[in-house]
């Protein structure tokens, strides 16, 4: 089957779906901070770094007029952006890091949802035999079952208030 197909509509489709939720578990942590009016167990760098890779898919996308790269990217930048600023409303001035053997600061739903973008889009990328959608993609694969592997070493303790904030 060629590029066009049905398989390439459908792995198309599974990477927009992917994408977008794992786009949409950041508003967890949106509620969090609006509520809570603090940053306390939210990652910054995540945001950061996804913002910086949606803002570059989006080029690539606009290049090679890839429409899937294209949307998925720009409602990406849009959502990261706005995380970020709401990151930075609450932040303090100081940031505090501490050093624990606890995954509570991680976000299990980010790393589902990464592996199985990064997974889908590296199918894709195979799919169109094009490595710059690809190879990219892998690091996500890995530092999601690194991350799965910290998860099943260093289980979280439930947070009684944050669970209620994120059903």
């Amino acid at each position: 089957m060629g590029p066009g197909g049905a398989a390439d509509t459908l792995l198309s489709g599974a990477c927009v779906l992917f994408t977008l939720g794992m786009f949409s578990t950041g508003l967890s942590d949106l509620r969090h901070m609006q509520m809570t009016r603090s940053v306390d167990s939210v990652q910054f760098l995540p945001f950061l770094t996804t913002d910086i890779n949606n803002l570059s898919w989006l080029s690539y996308g606009v290049l090679k007029g890839d429409g899937t790269l294209i949307v998925v990217n720009a409602v990406g930048a849009v959502l990261q952006t706005l995380y970020i600023l709401v990151y930075l409303h609450f932040s303090p001035q100081k940031a505090k890091v501490i050093r624990t053997k606890s995954t509570q600061c991680l976000s299990f739903s980010l790393t589902i949802a990464t592996l199985l973008t990064s997974s889908s889009w590296s199918l894709y990328g195979f799919r169109l035999k094009d490595p710059y959608i690809m190879v990219p993609n892998l690091p996500g694969i890995l530092t999601s079952f690194i991350r799965l592997w910290l998860f099943w070493k260093y289980p979280q303790k439930q947070d009684r208030n944050y669970r209620l904030l994120q059903t």
